[in-house]
């Protein structure tokens, strides 16, 4: 994934310029050894267009399409104002977030995508089991598509939820500069979701600013590949202002899905009681209340919020920030957007059916066949750890130091300087076979279509510099079934599942859709500095027992 074939021209200082240099938490020293920068070239969307003559980004609109429908999707620069600075960023149809596409569940359409960026490009189908030829993976089911090129992608719904679009060549670059958006996967059963007054995807992402306007990416390889590239301006669908409004006393279902390269969420909604309904790819067995919702980059949620009180209120992160230079930690809390609820009530209440939690039978139904595979002994056993090398002496020393602590999930880049000099030739995050020992794409596991595979995934605490990874398994489904050894008693079928930092979980992967996938780390930089993996699902014979 590394690197940007076909890539021409650049932008923002020079390599080792030290005149641009990362954010940084106010109160924090450079760490020596950084001021000459990461060793690639740095980048920026700008070069060679003249950025008035891009058209201006528009908000997301929804495209709702029948089976057997086609949709042309095309990827090129807009023209974006954030925080009052002009920025060349990207859009899918000129849209932040893309349209939101909105089908029926077991239907089938056509998406004809258009590459009219200067670099290559893919679309992956984020959740969705279709097709492994159309998953959008270059070097695994497709080549990317050539700046000024196309690619017709056939796409099958089989699943009823949420589930988003987005690039996997660069996606360091192409995701973060505003290419992803959400896919709306309607049940048949008009009873799937409680009955509510308000429904609204929030897709959570942030940018990283300076003076400047955005800061630059490394145009060889990704930068910022210890913890991925946090930015300090959030973003919900695209736009660092967002605003939601209700009535008083409305019940509002929210989509979201988290979109930004690194950046875990904790989520609350000004106060309001949140109950949680679905995950990735179908509803929980049992609706829970909740007073916060976790997210890790990939993940879907589909929650409720009922609003009882008439005001402005905020949509709220609210975590505890590390600063890795003192090890020390402190609160932090980031404005998203805000709700204003009026005063005026809607002419129907559904707060009855709000508080009401539901069981969802026919989830449980459909996890009671894959039961008895639930305490086997593990099928297959990864690994989660790094390899850091080549970093100037200082880091090395620092980081050292820094290893002997950890936060089980990291809120927050607490060392944006050491974290910008570490690119992929430094970083080589890995995903170990436990078993073989081979790492990342020297794995190539091969499964059955229709094996319940027990996997077992350990997050090393021990390594240089340990980290969360919220780890994705396209084309497939899986249930997570353990935590350190607790067993997990309200499931969800999902395909993301965040590994904190020392964790060992176990998950049951459903092998149903056959061909060559991918399995990875979803936070960019990661996913750029190495950490995937190959698995194959073959068809099952026919008549085999």
């Amino acid at each position: 994934m590394s690197g940007m074939p076909g890539m021409s021209g650049m932008s923002g200082m020079a390599a080792g310029d030290p005149g641009r240099m990362p954010p940084m938490p106010p109160g924090m020293p450079m760490m020596a050894g950084t001021d000459g920068g990461p060793a690639v070239r740095p980048w920026l969307p700008d070069a060679g267009l003249d950025v008035s003559t891009l058209p201006v980004g528009q908000p997301g609109m929804t495209v709702t399409l029948r089976d057997g429908d086609t949709l042309d999707l095309t990827a090129a620069p807009v023209r974006r104002t954030i925080h009052g600075r002009t920025l060349v960023m990207y859009a899918y149809n000129g849209q932040y977030p893309g349209p939101l596409i909105r089908v029926k569940q077991r239907s089938t359409i056509t998406v004809r995508f258009h590459n009219q960026l200067a670099l290559p490009s893919a679309v992956h189908w984020h959740g969705v089991r279709l097709d492994s030829r159309f998953d959008g993976t270059p070097g695994i089911s497709q080549e990317p598509t050539p700046s000024a090129g196309s690619f017709v992608y056939t796409v099958k719904f089989p699943d009823a939820g949420i589930y988003w679009y987005h690039p996997h060549v660069r996606e360091d670059i192409e995701q973060n500069l505003g290419l992803y958006g959400n896919i709306r996967v309607d049940s048949p059963d008009a009873a799937y979701y409680s009955p509510v007054n308000v429904e609204a995807p929030l897709m959570l992402g942030d940018l990283l600013m300076d003076a400047g306007g955005l800061f630059p990416y490394g145009r060889d390889s990704a930068d910022f590949t210890i913890m991925g590239r946090f930015g300090n301006v959030p973003l919900v669908n695209g736009d660092p202002k967002y605003a939601l409004t209700v009535h008083k006393g409305d019940v509002a279902r929210l989509f979201l899905t988290d979109v930004a390269s690194a950046r875990s969420f904790n989520l609350t909604f000004g106060g309001a009681m949140v109950k949680v309904v679905a995950a990735d790819v179908s509803r929980f067995e049992h609706e829970v209340m909740v007073s916060n919702v976790v997210i890790a980059p990939a993940e879907r949620y589909v929650v409720e919020a009922y609003f009882d009180s008439a005001g402005t209120f905020a949509i709220t992160n609210r975590v505890q920030a590390l600063i890795n230079m003192y090890g020390r930690y402190e609160p932090e809390v980031d404005t998203l957007g805000t709700i204003t609820v009026l005063p005026e009530r809607s002419a129907t209440s559904y707060v009855r059916a709000f508080q009401t939690l539901r069981s969802n039978a026919e989830v449980t139904s459909d996890i009671a066949r894959f039961r008895p595979a639930f305490d086997k002994p593990p099928d297959k056993q990864l690994e989660l750890t790094v390899n850091i090398q080549g970093l100037p002496s200082p880091l090395v020393a620092f980081m050292t130091l820094d290893s002997l602590y950890f936060s089980p999930v990291e809120w927050n880049d607490g060392m944006p300087d050491m974290n910008w000099v570490s690119t992929a030739r430094e970083t080589r995050w890995l995903m170990r076979d436990a078993q073989s020992g081979k790492e990342n794409m020297d794995i190539d596991w091969h499964f059955t279509q229709g094996q319940m595979v027990k996997i077992r995934i350990h997050n090393d605490p021990l390594s240089m510099h340990p980290m969360g990874h919220p780890i994705h398994f396209h084309g497939q489904r899986f249930l997570v079934l353990s935590r350190n050894g607790v067993p997990n008693s309200d499931l969800a079928w999902k395909d993301t599942d965040l590994i904190p930092v020392g964790q060992t979980v176990d998950i049951l992967l459903d092998a149903s859709n056959p061909g060559r996938w991918m399995a990875h780390c979803h936070i960019a930089e990661h996913l750029e500095a190495g950490m995937h993996m190959m698995f194959t699902v073959d068809p099952a014979v026919a008549g085999a027992q």
